[in-house]
C-alpha cells in the first residue's frame, strides 16, 4: 500500500522534517556583551572572551585573563490552534510553552607571549535548540521533542602588527548532539496518539577555523572584523519507531541512519568608540549564511538515493545591534543596548518544532570591580518576536493551522580574573 510506505519514510526521515527546521543560533558566548545586546562585539576588549567573537582582540590584554560565564535562557514559545482539516476542535493544538529553560555555560582563558604574540582557548556554543511537546500532542508527527547541542572548543593565535593592526586565526573543533522523538499523533487508524513514531539519537564532530582582524584608530576608536568559517557534519546514531510491521514499521527494532548538515558561516564587524571618560558606544552588523543550508536529506544503510529530501531554501540574515556603557565610578559600570535578530526562515517552511521569527532584544548589565584583578559581570535581556500564522502538514495529509508568538528572558553572570 503507498500508504505503509509513505508513513514508514516519513518516519525514516522525521530527523530532517523538523529538528532543523528553524534557524538555531545562538548569540549568547558570554556575559559582558549580553549587557549591551551583543553590540560590538569584534571591537570590545572586556575580557578573556574575545575568543568567541574576535580573538585579534587577545592583543589589548597585558596579562593572562580568565573568564567562566553562565547563561540562563527562559523561552516563552506559545502555540494557539487556528484550524485543521481532519474535523478536529483547532483549541486542541493551544500550548503555552514548547520550549524548555536552559543554561548555556562558556569559559576562556588568554595570555600573552611576548609582545606581539598572544594565545587563547575558549569553550562556547554558536548553535542550539531544545523543543518538547507532550506525548499525547493531537499533532504529533510535527511535534515531539526536538534538541541539538554543540560544543565548540577553540584555540587562537593573536598577532601585533604594529600599533594599529592585530590579525588572529583559530582553529574550531566541534561536538554535536542530536535528539528527535515523535509520536503519530491523531490518526486515521484508531492507533494510540502517543505511539512512538520514530526515536533518532545521534552525534558527530567537525572542524572548522576563523579570523579576526582588529585596527586601533587612536587610544578610544577601534574597529573589529571575524569570520567563522562552515563547519560539516555528519549525524551517525540509531533510529528506531514502534510503529507495527502491519503500517511498514519497525515495531521497536533499530536501525542506523544518518544526516549530512551544515553549519552556517558567521561574519561579524564592529565598531568600538570611548566618547569620553564616562560614556562607551559600540555598534555590531552581524551576518550568517543561512543559504548554505538549501536542503536536508536522510539515509538508510543500502539504500542509495535518501529515504527523505525536503527543501529548506533558507536566506542568510543580518543582525544589528547598537550599545552603551557609562563607567558610574571607579568600580561600577553600565550597559545597555538594543538588537535586531533578522529570521533565515521564509513564510513557506515555518515549524512549530522552532516557530522562528524576527526578533528585537532590549538588554542592560553591569560590570562591578571586585579588586584589581577581579571583577563580574551581570546581564539581562528582554526578547520580543512578532506573532504570525501559518499552517503545517504531517505525512498523514492532515494539516494544522497555528498563530505563534515567540519570546525570551536571558540572565548571565560572569567572572573574571587577571593574572
Amino acid at each position: 500500500m503507498q500508504f505503509k510506505k509513505t508513513l514508514l519514510a516519513a518516519s525514516l526521515a522525521l530527523l530532517s522534517t523538523e529538528s532543523f527546521a528553524a534557524a538555531f543560533q545562538l548569540a549568547e558566548q558570554n556575559v559582558s556583551g549580553l549587557g549591551r545586546a551583543y553590540a560590538g562585539e569584534a571591537a570590545v576588549a572586556d575580557d578573556a572572551s574575545v575568543v568567541a567573537r574576535n580573538p585579534a582582540l587577545m592583543s589589548q590584554f597585558d596579562k593572562a585573563q580568565l573568564s567562566i560565564a553562565a547563561m540562563y535562557v527562559k523561552p516563552d514559545v506559545s502555540l494557539e490552534g487556528e484550524s485543521t482539516n481532519n474535523g478536529l476542535d483547532a483549541e486542541l493544538l493551544d500550548d503555552s510553552s514548547i520550549a524548555p529553560s536552559a543554561v548555556i555555560p562558556a569559559g576562556y582563558f588568554t595570555m600573552p607571549l611576548n609582545e606581539q604574540v598572544s594565545l587563547g582557548f575558549g569553550v562556547f556554543s554558536n548553535f542550539g535548540l531544545s523543543t518538547e511537546f507532550a506525548g499525547d500532542y493531537v499533532a504529533g508527527q510535527i511535534a515531539g521533542e526536538t534538541e541539538i547541542v554543540t560544543i565548540n572548543t577553540n584555540v587562537s593565535v593573536a598577532y601585533q602588527l604594529d600599533e594599529a593592526w592585530t590579525l588572529a586565526l583559530g582553529v574550531n573543533h566541534i561536538y554535536a548532539d542530536a535528539k528527535v522523538k515523535r509520536t503519530l499523533g491523531a490518526n486515521p487508524l484508531g492507533a494510540p496518539t502517543s505511539l512512538e513514531a520514530a526515536h533518532l539519537e545521534g552525534d558527530d564532530t567537525g572542524f572548522g577555523w576563523n579570523l579576526g582582524v582588529a585596527y586601533s584608530l587612536d587610544d578610544y576608536n577601534r574597529l573589529g572584523f571575524h569570520y567563522r568559517s562552515e563547519t560539516d557534519l555528519t549525524f551517525d546514531g540509531e533510529y528506531r519507531n514502534s510503529l507495527p510491521a502491519a503500517f511498514g514499521g519497525l515495531e521497536g527494532r533499530e536501525l542506523p541512519g544518518s544526516l549530512e548538515l551544515t553549519l552556517p558561516a558567521i561574519a561579524e564587524f564592529s565598531g568600538s568608540h570611548q566618547l569620553n571618560k564616562e560614556y562607551g558606544l559600540h555598534y555590531s552588523v552581524v551576518w550568517t549564511g543561512w543559504s548554505s543550508f538549501d536542503k536536508l536529506e536522510a539515509f538508510v544503510p543500502g539504500v542509495e538515493q535518501p529515504v527523505f529530501e525536503k527543501q529548506e531554501d533558507f536566506s542568510d540574515s543580518i543582525r544589528v545591534a547598537i550599545g552603551g556603557d557609562y563607567q558610574l565610578n571607579s568600580d561600577i559600570k553600565l550597559r545597555a543596548g538594543l538588537a535586531f535578530d533578522e529570521s533565515p526562515v521564509s513564510q513557506q517552511h515555518l515549524s512549530i518544532s522552532i516557530p522562528d521569527t524576527d526578533r528585537f532584544w532590549f538588554s542592560f548589565g553591569a560590570e562591578w570591580q571586585l579588586d584589581e584583578a577581579s571583577s563580574v559581570d551581570l546581564g539581562a535581556s528582554i526578547i520580543r518576536g512578532k506573532k504570525q500564522s501559518f499552517v503545517e502538514s504531517d505525512e498523514l495529509g492532515q494539516q494544522w493551522g497555528f498563530e505563534s508568538e515567540g519570546n525570551a528572558y536571558l540572565f548571565g553572570a560572569q567572572y573574571n580574573y587577571s593574572f
